[in-house]
């Protein structure tokens, strides 16, 4: 649970949706969740570190593995910096002020330098890698105290907001331009910026590895962190709508601003208290996948193998865990990574969907390496090998003597295959089509009939075949033949 609901709430109600901010958290919870699903999935069946990077390696190949790789290590290396440099002035609100801060807690002005260093983000940084390399169990104990503490924060808002809004009449609710003032696209592409703050269930693909019960435990930790995610942001996104009309927000610390209109000053502590604990959170998050991308990465040679060594007290990747630490907090003292920081939005885009182009690959078109399961007692390995040890099998005669032709299994699986792919990348191309069509900004009255028409035309060519009719097609092959050599 990030620190994204105590900022992004003001910048998107006052920018996008208005007071239906709830429902752009909706959207964007149930988006995460198509995507949580996939990575459920795909750790269930490869329960090895990596996350996305070790799906797309067996997936789609070592290239674009590569590729995906690497946008992860600077997404994580980003985004933990930047989540570091933003703590110092969280913390300047309990010491009465950022000039009042210590010395090793302030950001300072160097000569030389146009970004002021911040040694508090590069301490916080390497404390969180000391922690991280003591082990999977110590530091999931602490992100555990930390979140208890932020979900009760977040619990506390919502009570304690709910109070405040019943007995002044919800004002928020009340503005004249309505609840859609700038109609579905404000919804919508709110929800676009709201969908960030759901990020963080591709960290428990991460550690797959580490993981005593995957099947069990893999899927059901993603769905119980987006529905407790879904829930609390919707319910404190509804009551600080409902306090603050959307237009009055701040956009910078929306929540402790709300409850400071009302004169509950010391409200104004626990919820900054709940935004700090947020964002050491969050950077504990951001560094925990690092260390297992690169010991993935080196395990199928794309990196030193030094950088896979697994310390046998601790079973953690010390060596990769150190060093990615060093980077993040050598970024974060030296450099200000806000404007880096889209990048991470890239390494998540590039991520999520290789993530779901590799569940339709493991459904419709598996790897080779990868037995194909079938809800039959013979399987098609097995098939393959009774249709070459059986000669006579080779020309069948039916009740009207026509000599049938048997396929081969390989070649149905083969077939099957090539038709899986070329409808896959179809299907990616229509999809690319359709979003186009509803992103350009020319053409407004033919853009999305036009689109979409041809995104349609483009799935409906070629749909994915279904491995159901593909099996029902082999079981009725099967039952033939075994009726024709008289059963078992």
């Amino acid at each position: 649970m990030g620190a994204g609901i105590y900022v992004l709430v003001g910048t998107v109600a006052r920018e996008h949706t208005g007071p239906a901010l709830t429902v752009s958290f909706l959207i964007a919870g149930v988006a995460a969740a198509l995507s949580a699903l996939c990575y459920a999935e795909l750790s269930c069946r490869f329960p090895s570190a990596g996350s996305a990077y070790h799906y797309c390696y067996i997936c789609i190949g070592e290239s674009a593995a590569w590729l995906i790789g690497w946008g992860l290590i600077l997404e994580y290396t980003i985004g933990g910096s930047a989540v570091a440099r933003g703590i110092s002035p969280n913390l300047a609100l309990f010491f009465g002020g950022q000039d009042k801060l210590p010395f090793f807690l302030s950001q300072l002005h160097v000569k030389g330098l146009d970004t002021p260093v911040d040694p508090c983000a590069a301490i916080l940084v390497l404390i969180v890698t000391a922690l991280l390399c003591l082990g999977i169990k110590e530091s999931s104990f602490v992100e555990g105290i930390i979140t208890t503490a932020n979900v009760t924060v977040m619990l506390f808002v919502i009570f304690a907001g709910g109070w405040l809004g019943f007995k002044n009449g919800w004002t928020g609710y009340k503005v004249s331009e309505g609840y859609f003032p700038n109609g579905v696209s404000g919804v919508l592409s709110g929800s676009a910026n709201l969908f960030f703050a759901y990020i963080g269930f591709d960290v428990v693909a991460s550690i797959a590895e580490e993981v005593k019960n995957q099947q069990r435990d893999l899927p059901l930790g993603m769905g119980l962190t987006l529905v407790i995610c879904s829930f609390l942001y919707m319910m404190v996104s509804a009551v600080i709508v409902g306090l603050v009309p959307y237009h009055a927000m701040d956009p910078e610390t929306p929540v402790s601003s709300a409850f400071a209109q009302y004169g509950v000053q010391w409200a104004v502590y626990v919820v900054s208290s709940g935004a700090l604990l947020a964002l050491i959170a969050s950077l504990i998050g951001g560094i925990l996948p690092q260390p297992r991308i690169t010991m993935a990465m080196a395990r199928d040679g794309l990196l030193p193998p030094l950088f896979s060594a697994v310390n046998q007290q601790t079973q953690i990747p010390i060596v990769s865990t150190i060093l990615t630490g060093t980077c993040a907090a050598i970024l974060a003292f030296f450099m200000d990574v806000s404007q880096l920081a889209g990048m991470v939005s890239v390494g998540t885009l590039l991520a999520f969907t290789t993530v779901a182009i590799s569940v339709l690959v493991v459904r419709y078109a598996p790897p080779y390496e990868m037995p194909m399961e079938v809800a039959l007692e013979a399987t098609p390995e097995s098939l393959a090998s009774y249709s070459a040890d059986s000669h006579q099998d080779e020309n069948l005669k039916d009740s009207f003597g026509d000599v049938q032709e048997v396929p081969n299994a390989s070649e149905l699986i083969k077939e099957r295959r090539q038709k899986a792919m070329r409808s896959i990348l179809l299907t990616c191309i229509g999809v690319i089509v359709f979003i186009s069509a509803a992103s350009f900004s020319f053409l407004p009255l033919f853009q999305v009939p036009l689109g979409s028409i041809t995104s349609c035309l483009l799935h409906h060519h070629q749909r994915i075949p279904s491995y159901e009719h593909w099996r029902n097609d082999t079981r009725q092959w099967l039952k033939k033949k075994f009726e024709m050599f008289g059963g078992f």
